[in-house]
């Protein structure tokens, strides 16, 4: 049984920590960010707390043959997910969850799962009485562990881990009617979309007929979904993106390499002044001192 703890200061920092995991984070909300994962490896099963204060957009893809119960400790939901998940999301500020991932080879361990009954689970909130109580008795009990890394036998922890987890699951509903499924599919749909095209052109800036185009709705509809899902208009998520990955170039850059001039125009910023206040109120610090902690 290992436990470690990993402290970041910026979230490129935390999306590197857990291994297996397709990630990449954005802040999406003032504040110098301080992040946390507690990670423990119970051989084929895994254990994570994640606490984050700003809010931050995570697009992620499970490991591949995995089966994740997902613990978000803010609404007290379950999460399903699997090899085939992937989401974009923004969390809201002091974040915080816990989850247990089973990897395949401890899932052919557990003789009469059937998988196929979890069909229209993944990706949809799932709510009981058990849910959040199990999330708080699992986060105190990784720090319990943090304290005392002897305290528990590994196999025991495992299947109780993987016993409660199944009860939890038995015991939720799912917190959407099929209306609201709908929705958040949709909505779902329309942000995966953006994303994607985002993504694949980091470079370009984008306007919101164009994002609207490429998603295949009206702009309002757009609008709508944005807002719905991840709390923030098309246009504002695209510029924080662009913050973002101004911030990382200036993370990476060294003072007699660049200048903040240079990297605030690579990324379509062209009033100095505007992007050092834009920069500044996201990440709790002018753009010059992110440039001159390489040095």
């Amino acid at each position: 049984m290992q436990i470690q703890a990993h402290k970041a200061l910026d979230v490129d920092q935390q999306q590197r920590v857990i291994a297996g995991w397709e990630q990449h984070y954005q802040q999406m909300s003032p504040g110098a960010f301080r992040g946390q994962i507690v990670h423990l490896e119970l051989g084929g099963v895994a254990v994570y707390e994640e606490r984050m204060n700003t809010r931050v957009e995570q697009y992620f893809h499970a490991p591949a043959s995995s089966l994740v119960f997902s613990f978000d400790a803010v609404d007290g939901s379950l999460y399903l997910l699997n090899g085939e998940s992937q989401n974009t999301w923004i969390t809201p500020e002091n974040y915080k969850e816990v989850a247990v991932v089973l990897d395949q080879n401890y899932l052919s361990r557990l003789a009469g799962l059937d998988l196929s009954v979890l069909d229209g689970l993944f990706l949809t909130p799932l709510r009981s009485q058990h849910s959040r109580l199990f999330g708080r008795w699992l986060s105190g009990t990784l720090g319990r562990l943090l304290a005392t890394p002897d305290q528990l036998a590994e196999e025991n922890l495992a299947r109780q881990l993987v016993d409660d987890c199944l009860f939890v699951l038995e015991c939720s509903t799912r917190t959407l009617d099929d209306s609201g499924l709908r929705r958040l599919a949709r909505d779902r749909q329309v942000v995966r979309k953006v994303f994607e095209l985002a993504t694949a052109f980091p470079d370009e800036h984008f306007n919101v007929l164009q994002l609207a185009s490429v998603a295949s709705v009206s702009v309002r509809q757009l609008q709508k979904s944005f807002t719905a899902f991840i709390g923030v208009a098309p246009n504002h998520w695209l510029r924080l993106r662009r913050l973002n990955a101004a911030h990382r170039d200036l993370l990476r850059a060294s003072p007699g390499e660049t200048t903040v001039a240079e990297i605030a125009m690579r990324w379509s910023f062209w009033h100095l002044g505007r992007f050092s206040e834009a920069y500044r109120q996201l990440f709790n610090e002018l753009p010059s001192c992110t440039l001159l902690r390489r040095s």
